[in-house]
């Protein structure tokens, strides 16, 4: 028979599993060379979160964004995100998965908070001072800072989901009694 709802047991593998592509999308967002910021079509200017290049065709000039006070503090604050999330993953992982341990859900969720505000910070710091560095006409924000947001996102959603699964401990455990919608009469 067809049944709406949530099958809560699966919960126990889906949000990990969700932390685990968070924590993908922030690596890529971090390791990536270019893709942060582009200017049209990306033909003459490029940045990652290290590094910007400047030129034409194979002649590239590129230099260390590292030496700005604002740049080593996206970094610095993206890679603490990253350690944050990775604890956060592993604590869901000893949780959910070896065992059932709901006493944990919410401290995960504080941790994945706590990540998506400081990688909402350096988020937000890299545009705004990226232009002021180096405006010199339109630039797109490509793909890399692309995935560090699809990271933020993801946490903030495997955070709401860590704070809500406390409250339907029976249904995770599978002790919970069937609820029927009809009753006879």
């Amino acid at each position: 028979m067809f049944r709406c709802g949530i099958a809560y047991p699966r919960c126990r593998w889906i949000v990990p599993l969700l932390l685990l592509f968070a924590i993908i999308f922030d690596i890529i967002a971090i390791a990536a060379n270019s893709g942060w910021v582009e200017d049209e079509g990306a033909k003459s200017h490029y940045a990652s979160m290290w590094s910007h290049c400047r030129g034409r065709n194979d002649n590239w000039d590129c230099k260390s964004l590292m030496e700005f006070s604002w740049a080593q503090a996206v970094a610095a604050l993206m890679i603490i995100g990253l350690i944050i999330l990775i604890i956060a993953f592993i604590i869901s992982c000893i949780a959910l998965c070896c065992t059932l341990n709901i006493s944990l859900l919410p401290v995960i969720g504080a941790l994945l908070f706590i990540t998506v505000v400081i990688q909402f910070i350096a988020l937000i710091i890299y545009p705004v001072k990226f232009n002021d560095l180096i405006f010199e006409g339109h630039y797109d924000y490509t793909w890399a800072y692309g995935f560090g947001w699809g990271a933020t996102i993801l946490t903030i959603g495997c955070g709401i989901l860590f704070c809500c699964l406390p409250r339907y401990e029976d249904e995770l455990t599978g002790l919970a009694k069937t609820k029927y919608i009809y009753t006879s009469a």
